[in-house]
């Protein structure tokens, strides 16, 4: 046979193993938008994602839970859901709990794991006590004693909504005497609200598929944004991704690993992310972890397993073909 013909019997081959596993899938709901202060962002990802799976065969329809009723999963005669959702009553164990109650498979991390993702304080509670390293931190109130809290952390310091994601509601406190107007506008997304003090060095990501952890991301904001902000991470063109991220072998190896270890020590499991820093003196530390990624086009795992060899219609077929287990 010539070249020309056995590559066409080769894409007639995948074509025809694609389709098949594309019906294996069955009828898929792609979860976005949803009531969260993250729901423009849900609709960019869920839409991505949406698009991806359509391309492939997948038999793919949009679910916007804000203006349908779960119910619906069951009328509708759903296999399956795509969870594109970012922020509360997506990524923090409410959908997951329902879609358990449902027998219905999804993407991503279950209940706990989704919850304690979520709530930047827990995290940090469970990784300090499996000896992971974190950066310091205090619980703000309106009662707080913020020039002792200032002086416990040192300036600068992040002040946080503990349970909002793509960094809503989040503040750089330099100046002393400032740290109680950062709380004021944290408290406006959440009753609960971190004080972190910050470590002074390199922002990495670290994208998780399956059981690998998928290479750093460096991330470099432009020189006038004080941190990597909402700003930075969705609209800005000026922010600088470095992948691969400028490390030894042996750093790049470890940082993976921590990655993996605080996010199966959540109990993470599917994708994810895990957000981390070193100080100055390259010791790490570890920030966040995050259940339900951003899949937009600023997004940070598509970028990562882009240079691992996954295009994003392959990294969104991968993540739903996880649910067939």
């Amino acid at each position: 046979m010539s070249n020309s013909g056995q590559q066409t019997a080769d894409s007639k081959q995948r074509t025809g193993a694609d389709a098949q596993a594309a019906h294996a899938l069955g009828k898929v709901a792609v979860m976005l938008g949803g009531n969260s202060a993250e729901r423009p962002v849900s609709l960019n990802s869920g839409n991505a994602v949406l698009a991806a799976l359509q391309r492939q065969g997948v038999d793919a329809h949009a679910f916007d839970p804000a203006t349908r009723s779960l119910g619906d999963l069951i009328s509708g005669e759903f296999d399956r859901v795509f969870i594109a959702l970012h922020g509360r009553f997506g990524e923090d164990g409410c959908m997951q709990g329902a879609l358990e109650l449902l027998a219905i498979p999804y993407t991503g991390s279950g209940v706990m794991a989704s919850a304690l993702g979520m709530d930047k304080w827990r995290t940090k509670l469970l990784w300090r006590a499996a000896g992971l390293p974190t950066a310091d931190w205090a619980i703000l109130t309106a009662d707080s004693d913020f020039a002792a809290v200032e002086k416990q952390l040192g300036l600068p310091i992040f002040v946080k909504p503990a349970r909002e994601g793509s960094s809503i509601g989040m503040s750089k406190v330099i100046a002393p005497g400032t740290l109680q107007a950062a709380y004021a506008t944290a408290a406006e997304h959440d009753g609960l609200v971190l004080a972190e003090k910050f470590i002074d060095g390199p922002e990495f990501t670290v994208g998780i598929l399956g059981d690998r952890a998928l290479p750093l991301i460096r991330l470099q904001p432009a020189e006038d944004k004080a941190f990597y902000d909402f700003e930075a991470k969705y609209i800005r063109d000026d922010t600088q991704y470095h992948c691969p991220a400028g490390l030894s072998d042996e750093q790049e190896h470890a940082l993976r690993q921590l990655a993996l270890d605080a996010f199966r020590l959540l109990g993470g499991r599917g994708w994810g992310r895990v957000d981390v820093m070193l100080d100055r003196h390259g010791a790490p530390y570890l920030l966040e972890a995050n259940t339900s990624p951003g899949m937009t086009d600023h997004s940070l795992v598509p970028m990562a397993a882009r240079v691992a060899g996954l295009d994003f219609d392959a990294l969104c077929l991968t993540i739903l073909e996880q649910t067939l287990g």
